[in-house]
C-alpha cells in the first residue's frame, strides 16, 4: 500500500462538490476541529481553499479508529476515503457542504503544540502575540483573504496596464542616496569602505531615465523604503504601483488611472465606480477640510470667519487676524448634548492640541441664539446672531473655533472635524468616495531656515503660466500635481515632470541646491536631460492603502504578510538586529554607543 504523505492530493478542501459523491478523494491540510460521538469522529480539514468535513467510523476504519481519535487541532494529516452525500444534514455555511469524506485511511504528517493564537475568524489574541507568531496568524480566515485579495489586485493591475502598452522593467535596490522627504535606509558597501548604498524611497529618477530611454510607457508594483516616523497606514517598507509615461497630458493620467482603480475594484469586490472622479484644487481642499487628503463621505466644513471677528473684543481672534492668521469654525449639530464642556475638554481639546492648536473655543447655541460658552461674554447679541445665520447654526448646535496661523487653524480642525465625524456617527463605512486634488504649490516655506522645500520632490513641473515666477514669488508657483484621495486616504500621487535642463536647474536654485551638489546628486538626471528627453508624467500608488481599503480593515498591518511595528520591529523574526564584529569590520564600520 503507497505511503499516503508522498502522494499527491487529487482535490483541495475547498473544492469538492455534489457531482464528486462516489469519487475515491485523496486530502491533504490542517485540522480546523474534532468532534467524537461515540464510534464516529467528525474532523473538518481546512486549507487555503475552503473546509472538508471528514467522518471517521469504526465500522469501518477498525483498530486505525484509535489513532484518528488521537488527532488534535491544528494537526497537518492526509486522508483517504470516497466522497457521500450528507442527505438533510447539509451546512449552508461552507461550499462544501452538501457532502463529506467517509474516511477509509489517513496518516499524521505534524503535529501541532498547543496555541498562543487561535485559527478562529475572531481572536482575542493581542497584536503583539499575532504578530510575533505570525505564521499562526496568517492561518486565520480573515488574513487569507486579505492575502487573495492583495493577490488579485496585482493581478488586475498587471492585466490592466498591459492592455495599455505599459512594460514592467525592474529598477535597482541599492542606488545613491538623493533628497526625496524623508531618511534614506542606508546600506553599506563592503567593497566601497565607508560608502553606502540607499535603498529606494521610490524609483523616481530611474521611471524618468526610462522615459528619456524611449520606453514610453513603464509600470513596477515595487517595494520601496522610508526611514520614518510609523503610524497605522504607514510602514518602513511599503509596496507602490509605480507607473510613469510619455507625451502625456493631465487629462490622460486621469482617465487612464482612474481606469485602474475602476478595474480593481470591479475585479476584486464586484463594485462599480462612478467615472470621471471629482476633483478640487488644493486651496480648496485645505479650505474646506483642512487636509490635503479630504474625507468627502460627509460634510461639517470648515468655514472662514475672518470678516465677522476681524475687529472683535475677542483679542484671540481678533488678534490672530490682525497678525495675518485665520478664524475658522466648524458647526455641529449635537441635540442630543453629547458635546458638554467636560467631553471638549477631556476629549476634544487634546486633537487640536496635537496639530498646534494652543485651546479650544466653542460655544453652544441657545433658544433665543444666544450662546452657552466661557467666550460668550465678548461678544454682543447681535453679533452672535449674524455668526449663527452665517454658520448655519440653529439651536444645540456647537460651535468649535480655530483662531492663529491659518495651517494651525487648518491642520486643528481639519483633524477635529474627522474626530467629530467619527464621535457623531456622520461616516458611511460602505461609501467610497474619491476625488482628485490638484494645483498643489510646488514649494513649502520653511519658517525656521527662511527656505523653500518641495511640496512633491524636485522633479515636479511647475505650471507653465508660473515659469516666470521661480525666482521672484516661489510661493505663488503652482504644480502640475495630482493626489487621488479616497475616503481620507491619499491613494495615489504624481505629476507631470521636468522634462527641460533649464527648467530643472531653476527649480534646483529655488530650493537651495548648489551646482556642485546637484551634479553630485542628480548628475545622470542632468545629463540625460541633455538628450532628448520627451515631456513625461508618472503617478505612484499605495498598494497596501489601497488594500487596507479594499478590506475596510483599521491598520495597514493587517495586509502585509509580514509588517513592522510602530517602532519598526518584526516581532517574529526579531529584527532589526546586532551584528557580529567580524561583519562590522569587513564593512569598516564602528558602532558608537547611542548617548556618544
Amino acid at each position: 500500500m503507497s505511503n499516503l504523505s508522498t502522494t499527491n492530493r487529487t482535490h483541495t478542501l475547498g473544492e469538492l462538490r455534489k457531482e464528486h459523491v462516489g469519487q475515491n478523494v485523496i486530502l491533504k491540510g490542517w485540522v480546523k476541529s474534532v468532534r467524537d460521538h461515540g464510534g464516529c469522529l467528525f474532523i473538518d480539514l481546512r486549507d487555503r481553499y475552503g473546509f472538508t468535513q471528514v467522518v471517521f467510523n469504526y465500522s469501518e476504519i477498525g483498530a486505525e479508529y484509535g489513532d484518528a481519535n488521537a488527532i488534535r487541532d491544528e494537526y497537518v494529516i492526509v486522508v483517504e476515503g470516497k466522497v457521500v452525500d450528507r442527505g438533510g444534514n447539509i451546512n449552508k455555511n461552507i461550499p462544501t457542504g452538501e457532502i463529506e469524506i467517509q474516511a477509509e485511511r489517513f496518516e499524521l504528517i505534524a503535529k501541532s503544540e498547543p496555541l498562543p493564537v487561535q485559527i478562529t475568524d475572531e481572536t482575542d489574541a493581542n497584536e503583539v502575540t499575532r504578530l510575533k507568531h505570525r505564521y499562526l496568524d496568517l492561518r486565520r480566515g480573515p488574513l487569507q483573504k486579505i492575502m487573495k485579495m492583495r493577490h488579485r489586485a496585482n493581478q488586475t493591475t498587471r492585466n490592466y496596464l498591459d492592455k495599455h502598452n505599459f512594460m514592467e522593467i525592474e529598477t535597482p535596490y541599492l542606488n545613491k542616496s538623493t533628497p526625496e522627504g524623508a531618511r534614506d535606509f542606508l546600506v553599506p558597501s563592503r567593497m566601497h569602505g565607508g560608502k553606502f548604498y540607499a535603498l529606494p524611497q521610490s524609483p523616481q529618477i530611474f521611471k524618468q531615465i526610462l522615459m528619456i530611454s524611449g520606453f514610453d510607457r513603464y509600470f513596477q508594483i515595487v517595494r520601496c523604503f522610508r526611514d520614518e516616523d510609523l503610524r497605522n497606514d504607514r510602514q518602513p517598507e511599503f509596496t507602490q504601483i509605480d507607473c510613469e509615461l510619455s507625451f502625456p497630458s493631465e487629462e490622460m493620467i486621469y482617465e487612464i488611472f482612474e481606469g485602474l482603480v475602476t478595474e480593481i475594484w470591479k475585479d476584486v469586490k464586484n463594485v462599480e465606480l462612478q467615472t470621471p472622479f471629482p476633483r478640487m484644487t488644493y486651496k480648496q481642499s485645505m479650505d474646506e477640510y483642512g487636509v490635503d487628503a479630504p474625507d468627502t463621505r460627509f460634510e461639517l466644513k470648515l468655514q472662514n470667519c475672518n470678516e465677522m471677528f476681524a475687529d472683535c473684543d475677542f483679542k484671540v481672534f481678533s488678534g490672530a487676524i490682525k497678525n495675518g492668521g485665520a478664524v475658522k469654525a466648524i458647526a455641529v449639530k449635537d441635540p442630543e448634548k453629547k458635546f458638554s464642556r467636560g467631553f471638549i475638554e477631556k476629549q476634544l481639546e487634546p486633537v487640536v492640541k496635537t496639530y498646534g492648536a494652543r485651546g479650544l473655543a466653542w460655544a453652544r447655541v441657545k433658544e433665543d441664539g444666544t450662546w452657552q460658552a466661557p467666550i460668550a461674554k465678548f461678544f454682543s447679541d447681535e453679533l452672535k446672531l449674524k455668526i449663527n445665520a452665517e454658520l448655519g447654526a440653529e439651536t444645540d448646535t456647537v460651535l468649535f473655533f480655530g483662531a492663529d496661523k491659518e495651517n494651525v487653524v487648518n491642520s486643528a480642525l481639519g483633524h477635529l472635524r474627522l474626530k467629530v465625524a467619527e464621535l457623531k456617527d456622520m461616516i458611511d463605512k460602505d461609501k467610497l468616495s474619491f476625488v482628485w486634488v490638484t494645483d498643489f504649490p510646488l514649494f513649502d516655506y520653511v519658517e525656521e531656515d527662511d527656505s523653500w522645500t518641495s511640496t512633491h520632490h524636485p522633479f515636479t513641473m511647475p505650471r507653465e503660466e508660473d515659469l516666470d515666477k521661480l525666482e521672484s514669488d516661489p510661493g505663488s508657483v503652482l504644480a502640475q500635481a495630482y493626489d487621488m484621495v479616497l475616503n481620507g486616504h491619499e491613494i495615489g500621487g504624481g505629476s507631470i515632470r521636468i522634462h527641460r535642463q533649464d527648467v530643472q536647474k531653476k527649480i534646483f536654485k529655488a530650493l537651495n541646491i548648489s551646482d556642485e551638489e546637484a551634479e553630485s546628486k542628480f548628475g545622470f538626471l542632468l545629463d540625460a536631460l541633455k538628450f532628448g528627453a520627451p515631456p513625461h508624467a508618472g503617478i505612484a500608488f499605495g498598494m497596501d492603502r489601497i488594500i487596507m481599503l479594499l478590506a475596510q480593515t483599521e491598520s495597514i498591518r493587517d495586509v502585509i504578510a509580514f509588517p513592522k511595528t510602530t517602532q519598526g520591529n518584526c516581532l517574529m523574526s526579531d529584527a532589526p538586529s546586532t551584528v557580529d564584529d567580524a561583519q562590522l569590520k569587513d564593512l569598516t564600520i564602528k558602532v558608537r554607543a547611542k548617548d556618544e
